[in-house]
């Protein structure tokens, strides 16, 4: 069925419609169910208010909207951003399927960026009051969860450096080696991926023109690194490409 499912009262919605259960999605042991057992999984299904599509370029929630949910995401890609001052958009990150949305607003219950699907997504809506509830029962989902948390601090700080530190094409291989080994995590190829976003939302992410970003890739391409064909993008000297993130190697 195509049509997203319509909001619906807690006590009418079936969940064998609405959504698949936790341990028959291909994302659960990157997402919250990682090391559950059956009838541990099953109580957290029946938490799980539905799955949601989120159509392409749409919006899952708003800076300074109220938080009530948690979102896994099932299937596609979502980019978040803040706008600043100026009014202009400034990208903080790109998650995808088995990555959890929505974590930045948990301190102050209001969400601190804005989510936007970069492709037809679907995400399955965690109600938190509940898994707060489930995390006293459950101790090894709230060992997950925490993980997961410690995770994403991680990589927000790794972002930091890359936009402090980093040399342009250091940036670059880095966000293309980032995504090469989060691929490889989801049972994808680790050296041949579409990019779900355009080369103008990376270089806002990392700090770069979009000038710089299509010079990047030129540059790589003649070295031999990576072929491009569109979106598609294909690792051909990951030891390589790994130097250059890591400031072990130049692009001459």
């Amino acid at each position: 069925m195509n049509q997203s499912v319509p909001k619906m009262p807690a006590t009418s919605l079936n969940l064998s419609v609405l959504k698949a259960s936790c341990s028959a999605c291909s994302m659960h042991q990157l997402c919250l169910p990682m090391g559950l057992g059956e009838s541990d999984m099953h109580r957290l299904d029946e938490i799980i208010g539905r799955r949601r599509k989120v159509p392409k370029d749409s919006l899952l929630y708003r800076m300074d909207d109220a938080f009530t949910n948690l979102y896994a995401i099932r299937l596609g890609h979502f980019k978040t951003y803040q706008v600043t001052p100026g009014g202009e958009q400034q990208i903080t990150g790109f998650q995808m399927a088995g990555e959890l949305l929505g974590m930045d607003a948990i301190s102050t219950d209001r969400h601190h960026c804005d989510a936007v699907a970069l492709e037809d997504s679907e995400v399955c809506e965690i109600p938190f009051a509940r898994l707060e509830e489930l995390f006293g029962t459950l101790p090894t989902l709230l060992h997950h969860f925490h993980r997961m948390m410690s995770q994403e601090i991680t990589r927000e700080q790794n972002v930091m450096l890359l936009l402090g530190n980093m040399r342009a094409e250091q940036r670059f291989a880095a966000f293309l080696i980032n995504l090469s080994s989060r691929y490889a995590a989801r049972g994808y190829s680790s050296t041949t991926f579409q990019l779900r976003m355009s080369r103008e939302e990376i270089g806002n992410y990392l700090g770069l023109t979009i000038e710089s970003i299509s010079r990047l890739l030129s540059r790589l391409k003649k070295q031999g690194l990576l072929r491009v064909a569109n979106r598609e993008i294909e690792l051909l000297d990951l030891h390589t490409m790994r130097a250059l993130a890591a400031g072990t190697e130049t692009c001459s």
